[in-house]
């Protein structure tokens, strides 16, 4: 469905419906029908009154075009006014070329793509697919708003397919927004919004986008909703044309001059996207801007004439030099690298290189599809295709089948070490009141025996006190040995009664 705008639509273009902003008319010109025998229904008569008419027709045309050549070489305006009754309006005075109203003329040598577009004012394609992209429209829409390009000269194309979200709705929704937007310098020139089904059945989820064996089918299904859109929105003023993915998170408001000003053929940043710090914080994102190999080349040998090499799986090892891998942040942004592949994130490229006949194949070409095979193909042709390793942007984080699993064996591991930390405690704090008891009986032996201990001192002291007392009096002669000796036993016998009865 191309767009002109539904009725109660704020979307319109910006030229008046009937004329041909397009470069193309808005009605239908002709009619092709299919050639077939009718038989003669009319008589003689009719016939030759028919050839009459037919020949003074032949006539009134040819006095016209004599007239109109007479007219050519007069310069008095009384011909030309003569001229201009005698048209029917057919033909311009004044010396003007004869022209039809259907018919436009474009000089496609005046498109071909500089590297300062923005001075010369150079158009740009912007050409977005969709599919289930609800999600990262407001996104992606606050990105268009801060390009630094002169949005009247930048023309928008979406197409919307295979959606199961209001992925139309709110790209609709947007777009009105931005178009009554007070601020002319904030609307876009001519908007396409396209929608068309390709039967896409893989789901939208990674693991399903990203695994292996969905690969070389959902890429070649891509290539044809990108071919569908590209033919329906390229028009003959169009310089250059710029691919850009919904779900960038991060980019330059300058990247359509800072790519430009390279004056390549086809032109890629480097894509990144960020990580959880738990994942190392950042990781290379787009793998398909590459710089074939020999060891790529001997694989494609090996391959079925419909097989489509893809990166960043075990199952090709390719040995490619990648531009995302080359990247240092610190790094001069204008260096350039020769490519053979390029990832479909964001490509901004000639408009002549499609007008050349270069695509994204929807099949096997030199073993590659979609945009790898665009980038193969561009080659072949001899256009240059360009990446730079140092001038990033960042896709949004949306984790791999490989962080997916990371993260589940993550989970498991943090739940035994909490698992492990809870019995320990339990060991430890679980029975304090048995543990205080124990505590208590052991304080009081040594109590008991520190009291023992002070009693046989005091006893044995008492015992020697005593038998000194009753050796003085057998000194003396003032008593007798054997008695005194046993009242000291006598004694001791009674300080331990006495002892043991506090006790």
């Amino acid at each position: 469905m191309l767009p002109l705008a539904s009725s109660g639509s704020k979307v319109t273009p910006r030229h008046h419906g009937a004329g041909y902003s397009d470069g193309y008319p808005r009605s239908k010109t002709f009619d092709i029908s299919p050639h077939r025998y009718q038989p003669r229904s009319t008589n003689p008569a009719h016939r030759r009154r028919t050839q009459s008419l037919v020949r003074i027709g032949l006539v009134a045309i040819l006095f016209l075009l004599v007239l109109y050549t007479f007219s050519r070489g007069s310069s008095s305006s009384s011909s030309g006014g003569a001229l201009s009754v005698l048209s029917l309006g057919l033909l311009s005075s004044g010396g003007a070329d004869f022209e039809l109203e259907t018919v436009r003329y474009h000089d496609l040598s005046n498109v071909q793509g500089t590297a300062r577009g923005w001075e010369r004012e150079e158009r740009i394609l912007v050409c977005v697919p969709l599919r289930d992209a609800e999600a990262h429209l407001p996104m992606f829409f606050s990105h268009l708003r801060n390009l630094t390009y002169p949005h009247h000269l930048l023309d928008l194309a979406f197409l919307v397919s295979d959606s199961k979200d209001n992925t139309i709705g709110v790209l609709t929704e947007s777009l009105e927004s931005i178009q009554a937007s007070e601020d002319e310098a904030m609307q876009f020139g001519e908007i396409s919004i396209i929608e068309k089904d390709f039967g896409q059945v893989v789901n939208q989820d990674v693991e399903s986008r990203h695994g292996f064996a969905a690969q070389a089918g959902r890429r070649k299904l891509m290539a044809r909703a990108r071919n569908w859109l590209l033919s329906a929105a390229l028009r003959p003023y169009h310089s250059w044309v710029y691919w850009r993915d919904v779900d960038v998170e991060t980019a330059p408001f300058t990247i359509l001059e800072d790519l430009m000003r390279h004056n390549k053929d086809v032109i890629v940043p480097n894509v990144w996207r960020p990580l959880p710090e738990w994942l190392g914080g950042e990781q290379p994102y787009d793998l398909n801007s590459w710089q074939e190999s020999d060891t790529a080349l001997a694989l494609a040998d090996t391959l079925d004439e419909d097989a489509v090499i893809v990166e960043g799986y075990a199952e090709y090892a390719t040995y490619r030099p990648h531009l995302a891998y080359l990247r240092d942040p610190y790094g001069d942004p204008d260096v350039e690298m020769e490519l053979d592949g390029v990832g479909g994130v964001s490509i901004l490229a000639k408009a002549k290189v499609f007008r050349y006949g270069v695509h994204f194949p929807a099949f096997s070409f030199e073993k590659h599809a979609e945009t790898e095979g665009f980038g193969k193909m561009a080659r072949k042709l001899g256009l240059s295709v360009i990446g730079l390793p140092h001038y990033t942007i960042w896709h949004a984080y949306e984790p791999s089948v490989d962080d997916i699993k990371h993260m589940e064996l993550a989970q498991e591991q943090a739940e035994k070490e909490k698992a492990e930390k809870t019995r320990k405690m339990k060991e430890s704090f679980s029975d304090a009141t048995g543990q205080w008891e124990k505590d208590k009986v052991e304080l009081q032996n040594i109590a008991a025996q520190e009291r023992k201990k002070e009693k046989e001192a005091a006893a044995a002291a008492a015992a020697a006190g005593d038998a000194g007392a009753a050796a003085g009096r057998v000194a003396n002669g003032k008593a007798d040995p054997k008695a005194a000796a046993g009242r000291v036993q006598e004694k001791a016998v009674r300080h331990e009664e006495l002892e043991g009865g506090k006790t």
